[in-house]
């Protein structure tokens, strides 16, 4: 290779360069291509994929991950919101017997309503996880299961248990909704280009049928808990902004049950009494499981309390 065109493609990779595609990746809105044949085909082989699956793609770049998929399933909807890589993925299955079973939907996946689908398989861009992950938890109807590469912290996050470091919000609202397993560690240097941080693969699972909760409700109480999770729950919920929302809520759940409100009514000692009541006045929500905050919510509804 010429001197020339050799320091031009070393340049090219060292800005995120799309390698054979010619194409220059956008590292910072998470485009790091999933190079690795091994690690595709495990992940496939993790998804147990059938014939007549519909699968939902998010973010296919190049397409090593769709092709193999294509060759397994009955049609892949991939969502991509890069022009650029919609005609590469477009361009790779053109002219062969995959083509009429790849659909392709552009656009901002979080900004559009999702297809039915039978499983999800992705490599995520990460900025997009979390939302990603309740927008799929809350997709109707259910899917069979997703298998998808998060930044390794996140995937952990994810899986956490009460009680350990990582443990938090995202941890008991994701295992409230389903069952999640991490499956692999993905090393950096898989990806082209190689991300800043180490991955994983996880498998989440929702639970049909869901909990029979008000999740806007749960969610709720959740986020107050958490907002300092090393904090007592009796310190957690003495903040001024709790109060006022809980007692906006209050007087409008006793207007609707035409319930009086006494004169000398203070919100923050209902507040104190029901956590009393529910022995979690000195718990913190680092060592809470879920059977806890259930009971906790329904102890707060049940006088009137409520989150959303």
């Amino acid at each position: 290779m010429p001197k020339a065109r050799a320091e031009k493609r070393s340049r090219q990779e060292r800005r995120g360069g799309g390698g054979g595609t010619g194409i220059l990746f956008n590292t910072g809105a998470g485009q790091h291509i999933l190079k690795n044949p091994l690690i595709v085909n495990s992940i496939i082989e993790k998804a147990a994929l059938r014939r007549t699956d519909v699968i939902l793609e998010v973010g296919p770049g190049t397409g090593n991950l769709t092709v193999k998929m294509l060759e397994k399933v009955k049609k892949v909807i991939a969502c991509e919101i890069d022009p650029r890589l919609v005609g590469e993925l477009q361009k790779r299955v053109q002219g062969t017997c995959l083509a009429n079973k790849l659909e392709i939907k552009v656009g901002d996946v979080l900004k559009t309503d999702l297809p039915f689908f039978d499983a999800c398989v992705a490599n995520l861009p990460y900025q997009i996880s979390s939302p990603f992950v309740f927008k799929l938890l809350l997709h109707r109807p259910f899917f069979r299961c997703a298998i998808l590469m998060f930044q390794r912290e996140f995937a952990l996050r994810l899986v956490a248990k009460p009680g350990t470091k990582l443990y938090c919000r995202l941890s008991i609202n994701t295992q409230l909704l389903a069952r999640v397993d991490h499956l692999m560690k993905v090393g950096k240097n898989n990806f082209r280009p190689p991300p800043k941080v180490e991955s994983s693969v996880v498998r989440i699972e929702p639970k049909n049928p869901p909990p029979p909760i008000n999740f806007q409700e749960w969610d709720g109480l959740v986020r107050i808990a958490f907002v300092r999770k090393n904090k007592t729950l009796s310190a957690a919920f003495k903040s001024s902004a709790v109060e006022q929302l809980l007692d906006h809520n209050y007087r409008i759940h006793c207007s609707l049950h035409n319930t009086e409100i006494p004169e000398n009514f203070k919100i923050a000692e209902k507040i104190q009494t029901v956590l009393k009541n529910t022995g979690y006045s000195e718990k913190r929500a680092r060592s809470m499981d879920i059977d806890d905050f259930i009971r906790l919510l329904h102890g707060f509804n049940s006088e009137g309390i409520h989150f959303s």
